[in-house]
């Protein structure tokens, strides 16, 4: 699968409540969520991110709460993936529980500017840049199933279906 869109750059250590901030977490609903995702760090973002867009960012994307509502957030909003120098590591687990694709390329953040067009192949983690090509981590054939369904709960349902 190939992503391609629109770059959203931010620094390190972005934790859940800039992601989605802690005073919208009385709600599960992902449109609800979408309308206040990363306006801690970009009042205006969530009115300017379109479907499709990328975030890319620095080291420690995710950190903080273990709250699955941030990367349901971002998802929810239209961003396709996220690319960040590294993720806490609940966050990354959260994602993909989701069904949000999420690269780690330590090179990435420092080779683009905020609204570059870029283009990510998922099999092969190449991502295309008009400074170059660099290598994210591909996404693994599992984690890429769950993508496909939509995250670990849909691809569940689906299983189960198919044992019936």
């Amino acid at each position: 699968m190939i992503i391609k869109g629109r770059v959203w750059k931010f620094g390190d250590d972005v934790d859940t409540d800039a992601i989605i901030p802690a005073r919208y977490l009385n709600t599960s609903d992902p449109a609800e969520l979408a309308k206040h995702v990363m306006e801690d760090a970009d009042r205006d973002f969530p009115k300017k991110v379109k479907p499709g867009d990328i975030i890319v960012a620095g080291k420690n994307f995710g950190c903080g709460s273990s709250r699955e509502h941030a990367p349901l957030a971002i998802k929810a909003s239209g961003i396709s993936t996220v690319v960040a120098k590294s993720f806490a590591r609940i966050f990354f687990r959260n994602a993909f529980n989701i069904g949000l694709p999420i690269f780690e390329c330590p090179k990435l953040p420092e080779n683009v500017l905020e609204g570059d067009i870029i283009e990510i192949d998922t099999e092969s983690g190449r991502i295309r840049t008009n400074q170059g090509e660099f290598g994210a981590n591909p996404i693994p054939p599992f984690m890429r199933e769950l993508i496909e369904a939509g995250g670990l709960v849909e691809w569940t349902r689906k299983k189960m279906a198919a044992r019936k």
